[in-house]
């Protein structure tokens, strides 16, 4: 067996799941797949990675893409409020981004009974029921089931289809999913919860969540999540803009919990981990009575991981003891090749100065990083027309250009080729007496 099988079957004697299914996925090709267990617990057919688990949760990935599909296609603006496209919600002034990143301060849960374990009303008997702000939108991070409540209704508006079919016709045919559905097909996993005391094991319930349903609804196999995986380390199969793919995965809102470092934080749909120092994590967890799923991706080296199980109790972190001996194989001494800059990139590689501060530009696949001494500023540009547009960190959205006195000009900042070089303007001049 495979490291991934050891850490498999260690994963199911240590939780005593009924049945745990998982698989490992790399730039959208599947590595390894597995799975141990029967689907009910006791002698029934025994799980296999094409098994097909309540996944939770991570349908509000699913949701978040399709509202950044029709943001991109300019049906609306993330900046939105709310009551523009859905007018009879009682909390209009809140933002499309706000509901996206649980900062919207709406209440985790429905007023009426237990919505993951009984059949859901329609949208309007959602409204009617009177969902309420708990928090000031925009001051802290607050999950909320019924945000995406709210965000499938507006994919619906917007679509004039239901949620499923939007995301369905929109984001799982053409990425080849047609394993993940609404409802349970034939063979499925049954929902099953542990005795805490005991070996003890009950029946969960299956209902549709009705307007609930974008927040927990679907249905997949460990091989179709998969593919899911490696769309969240970047791989989106054309479904989505990279660059739109990037602005989810900024960590814009800390699941802040007192006495505990940072931990984890919510970007637009995703989750986002610090990572262990070899790159970020990106995915989402999911729970509903009887099942538990986690999908995670490092988009730096393209590896991705996806666990289910039917279990309440325990699922541990497989995930992450996968996708660490997944990046292991990656840890061989390999000889990287020089990035070969562009002839305008090439005149700009080297040394550079903002007043005194030193600066190193060097060249990418596709532009450059700058990066300060200290590193605190280390920023990737791309080509935006006659000048450069930053990527990320704190020049992100930003502009470079050259200027004609061979200066760079960023964000007012002023670079040179040397400390406040005397023939190059800067704002505020230079003392007369120069360097003295």
């Amino acid at each position: 067996m495979s490291a991934f099988d050891d850490l498999l079957h260690a994963e199911h004697e240590g939780s005593h799941s009924a049945s745990v299914s998982a698989a490992v996925v790399r730039h959208g090709s599947l590595h390894w797949s597995g799975a141990v267990g029967t689907l009910d617990g006791r002698d029934g057919p025994a799980a296999t990675p094409a098994t097909a688990y309540r996944i939770g949760s991570i349908t509000k990935t699913f949701v978040a893409v399709e509202v950044m599909r029709l943001r991109d296609e300019g049906r609306l603006d993330l900046a939105d409020r709310i009551d523009r496209h859905l007018p009879d919600v009682p909390f209009g002034h809140v933002t499309i981004a706000q509901l996206l990143t649980h900062t919207s301060g709406l209440q985790a849960e429905t007023n009426g009974p237990w919505w993951e374990r009984t059949p859901g009303g329609d949208w309007d008997q959602l409204i009617a029921s009177g969902p309420a702000l708990v928090h000031t939108p925009g001051t802290r991070f607050h999950y909320s089931n019924v945000g995406f409540a709210v965000l499938g209704r507006l994919v619906e508006v917007l679509r004039g289809t239901t949620w499923f079919e939007a995301i369905r016709t929109g984001i799982l045919e053409p990425l080849d999913l047609h394993g993940i559905t609404q409802e349970p097909g034939d063979g499925a996993a049954t929902g099953l919860s542990h005795h805490p005391s005991d070996g003890r094991l009950m029946v969960e319930p299956h209902h549709d969540a009705g307007a609930m349903a974008p927040a927990g609804q679907l249905w997949s196999s460990a091989e179709d999540l998969a593919r899911w995986a490696a769309f969240a380390a970047g791989d989106t199969g054309g479904v989505l803009a990279e660059s739109s793919w990037a602005e989810m995965v900024v960590p814009l809102a800390v699941d802040d919990r007192p006495g505990v470092p940072w931990a984890t934080a919510q970007g637009l749909g995703w989750r986002i981990w610090p990572g262990n120092g070899t790159g970020r994590l990106v995915g989402h967890g999911g729970s509903m009575p009887g099942f538990l799923a986690t999908a995670i991706a490092q988009p730096a080296s393209g590896w991705g991981v996806v666990v289910l199980a039917n279990d309440t109790l325990h699922l541990g972190d497989l995930a992450t003891r996968l996708l660490d001996a997944a990046t292991a194989l990656d840890q061989r001494p390999t000889e990287t090749a020089p990035v070969e800059a562009a002839e305008d990139v090439a005149a700009l590689v080297g040394d550079w100065y903002w007043g005194p501060v030193p600066y190193r530009l060097e060249p990418t696949t596709d532009g450059f990083h700058l990066s300060d001494v200290n590193g605190n500023r280390r920023s990737r540009f791309v080509r935006d027309g006659e000048g450069w547009r930053g990527l990320d960190t704190y020049f992100a959205g930003e502009r470079l250009v050259v200027r004609d006195d061979g200066a760079l000009d960023l964000a007012t900042f002023v670079l040179s080729r040397e400390p406040y070089d005397p023939a190059v303007d800067h704002p505020g001049g230079l003392d007369p007496r120069g360097w003295h």
